[in-house]
């Protein structure tokens, strides 16, 4: 009977531990555990996503215009133009790439985004004071033939600052706001889901504002009053992270996310000629005590030949001792279903491709079909040709509102779970819109949109989603969070 209260008495103390304090790995500013009740959330993922706003502002006020800027202010003619703008686009979209690498090797989340939008401004400044230094002004009369050379250097090195503060923000913001939610806390882990919708919520009124409110300025007002406000709003955003650091959950840099990768690899292949255990329990695991940072993974039965990096080849041995001190002999279950993650991901990915293509001409060649239409509202107001975009914006937030607030709950409470015609001698694009034969473009973006639904169906509905084994995450729906071990929380009390 004793024995049963001692028990008690450490469950209870444990629940109310991991009440008190976040034990995922997290840091405060200071270096410390985390204390739930004063950081993380909401009250740290509302700065996340002001930051991601003005982001979002400062990028389509911009990219939106790139293909009427380069044609009416450098003379470039249409395919020039689309071509200047696609590359732009191309490097802006692979820095994440390079930036992802940054944050989780070295810089860790918070620091990549600092830097990030610090670079970000830099282009934001060089750009508006491109309008305004005499010397590097577009032109200096009425009636401009030809740019001058000086401006041009300037406007590409600006874009081109702000394609690398994007590679930053993007793999790192999204995310560093997803670590303000444990997943072990069964409130959190309904905010974090819910995080990602007015996310993305915010991301669209970043764009809805942009495209209405930004581009009108650049073009009724001028593109110099355009720049100095997306710097003004960029500098407050810059304000308004710092103000959210004492607030933040952190996690520090890991290393190289490449080489524990390789690891199992390299460990899969040595160990080649093995036989697969049936039973999972016989590969390798860390314990909880060895195991401080992130969440154990379970295994699955895809990619069976990956589980061979995980087999304990002399169990109790010295060799055995010996190989499980060697990642690239023996690696954790947690990895090789890591890196199953991944492989999974790679025909998902190769199926969006036609659906980028698609996206690309929303700020391409809708745009400069947008400049030829009638676009008065009344005698006087004319719609700017880039905020076209809006309506792709607007449908965004008002279906991710519906989403959240309508469809999400009745699908928890129902399922009980949180979770090509004419042919011509013209070419497809000639140096204007009336020599150009966008039509078959576009039905042929349709052909490969159509053929690339379906095989994205396929392999989605193949893919396996990441199983957290159920002793450190708290069952759909119930409202027990599972004790920790007192060897695990008592060094934070």
């Amino acid at each position: 009977m004793e024995h049963n209260k001692v028990d008690t008495k450490l469950q209870e103390s444990s629940y109310d531990d991991q009440q008190k304090w976040v034990l995922d790995s997290s840091l405060d500013s200071r270096g410390g555990v985390p204390v739930r009740a004063r950081t993380g959330a909401w009250r740290a993922a509302l700065f996340v996503i002001a930051n991601e706003f003005s982001e979002r502002l400062s990028y389509f006020g911009i990219v939106t215009s790139l293909v009427v800027y380069l044609t009416t202010i450098l003379h470039q003619d249409l395919k020039m133009a689309v071509r200047n703008a696609n590359y732009w686009s191309g490097v802006t979209t692979l820095m994440p790439l390079l930036g992802g690498f940054v944050a989780d090797a070295y810089l860790g989340r918070y620091a990549t985004v600092l830097l990030a939008t610090i670079i970000y401004l830099m282009g934001l400044i060089l750009l508006t004071l491109s309008w305004f230094i005499p010397g590097l002004k577009a032109f200096n009369q009425e009636i401009c033939v030809e740019p001058r050379k000086a401006h041009e250097i300037a406007f590409f090195i600006a874009i081109y600052l702000i394609s690398i503060g994007t590679g930053g923000h993007k793999p790192s913001l999204e995310s560093f706001g997803a670590d303000q939610f444990e997943d072990g806390h069964p409130e959190e882990r309904k905010m974090k889901m819910s995080y990602f919708n007015w996310w993305s919520t915010g991301l669209c009124a970043g764009v809805l504002t942009a495209v209405t409110v930004i581009v009108y300025i650049e073009d009724r007002i001028g593109w110099g009053v355009a720049g100095i406000i997306l710097t003004v709003v960029m500098a407050t955003s810059l304000l308004i992270f710092l103000m959210g650091r004492p607030f933040y959950r952190y996690r520090a840099p890991t290393g190289s996310p490449l080489t524990p990768m390789l690891q199992v690899f390299v460990a899969a292949i040595s160990k080649r000629h093995l036989p697969c255990p049936n039973d999972s329990s016989l590969l390798h695991e860390l314990s909880r005590e060895e195991y401080t940072k992130g969440r154990f993974l379970s295994s699955t039965n895809n990619l069976k030949f990956l589980d061979k990096a995980a087999i304990i080849e002399n169990r109790g041995s010295e060799n055995g001792m010996a190989e499980k001190k060697s990642p690239w002999k023996l690696a954790t279950v947690t990895k090789v279903e890591e890196l199953k993650l991944l492989i999974n991901m790679i025909p998902i990915w190769f199926f969006t491709l036609a659906f980028g293509i698609c996206a690309t001409q929303g700020t391409t060649f809708f745009i400069k079909q947008a400049i030829i239409m009638d676009r008065h509202i009344g005698h006087n107001f004319i719609v700017p040709p880039s905020s076209m975009f809006a309506l792709v914006a607007l449908s965004m937030i008002i279906f991710l509102t519906f989403y959240e607030k309508l469809l999400v709950p009745i699908l928890r409470r129902v399922t009980g779970n949180e979770r090509a015609e004419e042919i011509s001698g013209k070419s497809l694009f000639g140096k204007d819109l009336n020599s150009s034969r966008l039509d078959r473009f576009y039905w042929t973006l349709a052909a490969l949109t159509a053929v690339n639904m379906c095989f994205f169906v396929i392999v989605a509905k193949k893919y396996t989603y990441k199983s957290v084994q159920s002793s450190l995450a708290v069952a759909d729906g119930g409202d027990d969070v599972e004790a920790a071990s007192v060897g695990n929380t008592s060094k934070y009390t």
